[in-house]
């Protein structure tokens, strides 16, 4: 019997140093010790032995289970060991190799013209007034001098959120809002922002786009006035040597009005496919502060005049930079971004 539990604690061993897991090892130990193992049968076998055999076999029985536990706990302490090398060399960093390239963000090619006018008109005095995309009728056509009958209103698709609510339109209604603050006392603003309007999107049109529109209120502006700050405004922005020409037209807020033509930046005014060999772009339209405006916002035409001016950010942008539809600003194609 002494030499069944020899060979016994041999396998037992054997396999225990051979298990891969906890679970192997716990299955092995249930094996060799558990109640339906080779030792317990022979335990349950001892009364058929004398004294002195029950005493050889018992203490033999013993160390064997001394043996085989040790051996557990052994194996046991190096399976965690090898999980953690393992777990440790999934982890393990090369710092050879290369570090991972990361793109760098960069602002979108119509922030940088606001930002670019923006800082232009700063340096000629104006300041930066905001207000809200979702406007009043009142600041939005009745103070812009468009009554609720005028027909004028046709012009602009809008879109209406109640009868009284809308998506603005124009950025106008921020310049009514600086005059009713300004309380009659002299004002020099512009006013970026996106506006709405019910439109068809194709190459050069979008429900969506963005304008920069400035204002000056004071004594004794002109015409004048109102050329000489855009002369100055593109001449930073398209070139030193852009001209500046005023042909009349009509808005109902300005009177008179005008639309502003520059001289082609790419041909310089001799004529080609942008200009359409005429050597002059049409660019915005602006014109003198119309006086029932001045009134409607506490001013008096009879001692005040201003100048008024709105010009389109993606159009700008587009002759600048020579992009030939307007969707491309809005489509988020990496390929296009990424050349600003």
């Amino acid at each position: 019997m002494i030499n069944v539990i020899n060979d016994l604690e041999v396998r037992a061993l054997e396999k225990i140093s051979q298990a891969k897991n906890v679970n192997e090892l716990n299955e092995t130990k249930a094996e060799f010790l558990g109640k339906k193992s080779p030792v317990s049968e022979i335990m349950g076998k001892m009364r058929e032995f004398s004294v002195e055999q029950k005493k050889e076999i018992g203490g033999r029985v013993n160390q064997f289970k001394v043996a085989v536990e040790a051996a557990v706990l052994k194996r046991l302490e190096e399976i965690k060991e090898e999980e953690v090398n393992k777990k440790l060399a999934s982890e393990e960093i090369d710092v050879t190799l290369p570090g991972k390239k990361f793109s760098k963000g960069s602002l979108h090619v119509l922030t940088k013209t606001i930002e670019e006018l923006e800082d232009i008109f700063i340096g000629m005095g104006y300041q930066i007034a905001e207000g809200p995309e979702v406007e009043e009728d009142l600041y939005n056509f009745e103070m812009m001098n468009l009554p609720k009958d005028h027909p004028a209103r046709d012009m602009q698709d809008t879109f209406y959120i109640t009868e009284t609510n809308l998506m603005r339109t124009h950025t106008s209604p921020v310049q009514a809002r600086v005059m009713l603050e300004a309380k009659g006392k002299p004002i020099k603003v512009v006013c970026p922002g996106k506006v709405y309007r019910r439109d068809n999107d194709d190459a050069t049109h979008s429900h969506q786009f963005m304008q920069i529109e400035g204002l000056v209120v004071d004594t004794n502006i002109t015409m004048a006035d109102l050329k000489g700050a855009l002369t100055q405004v593109f001449s930073k922005i398209l070139g030193e040597n852009t001209k500046v020409r005023f042909r009349p037209s009509y808005f109902p807020f300005t009177e008179p009005s005008v639309e502003v033509d520059v001289t082609c930046f790419k041909c310089g005014g001799k004529g080609c496919p942008l200009c359409k060999g005429n050597g002059w772009i049409e660019v915005l339209g602006a014109g003198m502060v119309h006086p029932n405006v001045l009134r409607m916002a506490g001013y008096d035409p009879l001692k005040y005049q201003g100048f008024a001016f709105g010009i389109g950010i993606e159009r700008i942008t587009m002759l600048k930079y020579g992009i030939d539809d307007i969707r491309n600003f809005y489509t988020n194609d990496p390929r296009f971004i990424k050349q600003f």
